[in-house]
């Protein structure tokens, strides 16, 4: 098994910041459960990044806990989050989003 290693871009560093504050504001301890599942998700990518569905030139790996999705790009030994974005919002929405973050 490959092991890469995993690049998460500023962009979606503020994704999480969103989607925790968003949950947060919900019901206090859910925003640091959505960081902590997030990021779970993410680090799986270290073993798994290339084998998930492509969408709008990008990889894309559904969160287990929460409704986002993580979008990446692969280069050689490595994988670079891009996005990581609440599927809930306007499909049209999420391709703006990767588009500019390319």
């Amino acid at each position: 098994m490959n092991r890469v290693e995993v690049w998460v871009l500023a962009e979606a560093v503020q994704d999480l910041e969103n989607g925790a504050e968003y949950y947060e504001a919900r019901q206090p301890g859910v925003g640091d459960d959505f960081w902590d599942s997030l990021l779970a998700d993410i680090g799986t990518l270290e073993f798994s990044s290339g084998v998930h569905t492509r969408q709008l030139g990008c990889h894309r790996k559904i969160a287990t806990r929460f409704p986002y999705a993580i979008f990446y790009r692969t280069q050689t030994g490595r994988a670079e989050v891009i996005a990581v974005l609440p599927m809930r919002r306007d499909p049209k929405w999420i391709g703006r989003q990767l588009r500019s973050r390319r």
